[in-house]
Order: structure tokens, then sequence, then C-alpha cells
């Protein structure tokens, strides 16, 4: 019986160190670009290979570090990247059961250009077919980024939780799932214990974009989520349960933000693993905020992440760092 089982792609992430860039526009808006100059040789500093991440991929990760049981329901191909990913996950403690492996098929692979502290990822997604497995009876079931391609599958996983309703659901969604828009997958947003975004994806989820926080929790919860947690940033983040709403701020360790690959995924992760683990949400946002501002301090979006003991040494060093009620 596992503890948490997470769903979605899994892949290998290059990071090239870019030493020469130009940033314009304004951040979180459409119009922030990294500019390099067209037709030339651009110099990079170096180049850093991570195995067997992708949302689902790091919460999996996360959820083994803190303790929990932990599995992944993912697609590679029978390559050498794909190989590096079954050994990574192995290493990590995830048990790698219920990741098929394609014959004939590459394993995601993308390229990161890293210009410190931020960076644009070049993406592909390999076609898979894409068919869900009797995983048993979880405690957890946490679901995030797939192809764009993959699409009915969402509506499989939908049915297998609809037939095992003492399953947990926590639904983070990627990118592909944002582009497919809240009434196609309206099953995943009634079904979620647990819903996560930044603010910039709960505004293109609600087709709004001037409401502040509160209001988008309110509204994300609307669409059935029983609790609803929202990103903002270096701002911190805010929960909200039908009843309550917390903010928890970015935990204060003093230190800037080195690469900033999996701190949602972080976040989200060990929320998730601190309330299987028997903890309120207050205290479970803390354990979010300390694993996602150790996750920037590495790169990508594994190294960083913290044990259980870990997490509350640098609560009990913080001891006046906790969530906030705010209305």
């Amino acid at each position: 019986m596992h503890d948490f089982i997470a769903i979605g792609d899994m892949l290998t992430d290059a990071f090239i160190k870019l030493e020469e860039a130009e940033i314009a526009g304004t951040p979180d808006t459409s119009s922030y670009k990294i500019c390099l100059p067209f037709a030339e040789k651009i110099p990079y500093e170096s180049v850093t290979v991570v195995p067997a991440v992708g949302n689902a991929a790091n919460a999996a990760v996360s959820a083994a570090r803190l303790g929990l049981n932990s599995a992944l329901v993912s697609n590679i191909g029978d390559d050498e990247n794909g190989k590096e990913c079954l050994a990574a996950l192995e290493a990590s403690g995830v048990d790698p059961k219920f990741v098929k492996v394609h014959k004939d098929h590459k394993t995601n692979y993308h390229y990161v250009l890293w210009f410190p502290p931020d960076r644009t990822i070049l993406t592909k997604h390999e076609t898979f077919e894409y068919n869900f497995l009797d995983v048993g009876t979880p405690s957890w079931m946490y679901f995030s980024s797939v192809a764009e391609t993959a699409f009915p599958y969402h509506e499989f996983v939908a049915d297998y939780l609809d037939t095992h309703p003492n399953i947990h659901f926590a639904f983070q969604p990627g990118k592909n799932e944002i582009k497919l828009g809240k009434d196609k997958l309206a099953r995943f947003y009634k079904r979620a214990d647990m819903f996560f975004s930044n603010v910039e994806e709960a505004g293109v989820i609600l087709g709004i974009e001037t409401l502040g926080v509160q209001e988008l929790l309110k509204r994300m919860r609307e669409l059935g989520p029983k609790i609803v947690v929202i990103t903002d940033g270096p701002k911190g983040a805010y929960a909200y349960n039908g009843t309550d709403t917390w903010f928890i701020p970015v935990f204060p360790d003093g230190l800037n933000a080195f690469e900033r690959t999996g701190a949602g995924d972080a976040f989200a992760s060990t929320c998730v693993a601190s309330l299987s683990l028997g903890n309120e949400l207050p205290e479970a946002l803390a354990w979010s905020a300390v694993n996602s501002a150790s996750v920037v301090q590495q790169i990508g979006a594994q190294k960083g992440l913290l044990s259980k003991d870990a997490i509350l040494q640098k609560l009990t060093n913080a001891p006046d760092f906790k969530a906030q009620k705010i209305s």
C-alpha cells in the first residue's frame, strides 16, 4: 500500500547556464522575455543534467524524502535517458513499478536556459499511449502535468477516483491542463481535496485577470476543491478551506534564490505530505514554505528537498514563523 502516488510526465532537464543575456519587459506579463543575439555564437558557462524530474516526479521524490511510501505513474522511452530516470527514482526512494517503458520511444528531454536566478524552459513532450493502471488505494493521489495529446487520460483517472472514494486527491494542473480549460477537467476540480496553482495560473483558469488573491481563492473553490492553495511568488502563499483563509510568507532564511525550478512543486507536494502525516493546514503551509525555500538554493527541482527532521529543525530555529489566519 502506497501513501502517495503522483501521476504525470517524467523527463530529464539539461540546465544551460548562460553567461550573457538581456531581460526585457515586466515580470509576470507576456512582455517578459530573455533576449539573445540572433545568428551568433552564444557563450555558456556550464551544463547540468538532472534526470527523473517533472511536476509529478518532483512531488513523488518530495513525499519520499518526507518519509511517505511514494510511487510515480508515468511514461518513458526505452533509451538511456529513460534508464537514468528509473535509476534516479529508485535512488530517491520512489517506487517505479507504475512507470511504463515504451519501446522505440524517446524519454522527454527539456533544455533549461538558466540566467540566474530565473530560467526559460524549452519543452517537448513525446507522444505516448496513456493507459491508467490499477494502483490500489493510496492515501493520496497527486495529478499534475501530462502531454497536451494525453486527453482523455484525465477521464480514466477521474473514473478510478470515482470507484475509490477513500483516496484523497490533489490537483496541481500543468500548462497543458490549464490549456484544456476548467470545463474539460470539471471532474478533477470537483473531486479535488486540494488544488494548487500560482496567482497567474488561477486567473487564466477562471478567465479573470484583475481579482485579488482572496477573491481568486473563493472563485476557485466554487469549482469544487475542498482546499485551494494559491502561491504568489516572493509575496507568499494563501490557502482557503471554505471557512478560513490562511497566509504564509516566504520562509526567512536570509538567502537569495539561486535557481527557481521546482519551487511550486515543492510547496504543493510538501503541503499534501504534511497533511498525510497528520498535520493541520497551518502547519502544512509552514512545512511547504521551508521546503520551497530550500529547493531554490540548488540546481534543479529535487536536490534541495528536505527530510521531515530537517524541516522540523528549521521551524524550531524560527519559532515565530507560522501561518496567519487572515479571515
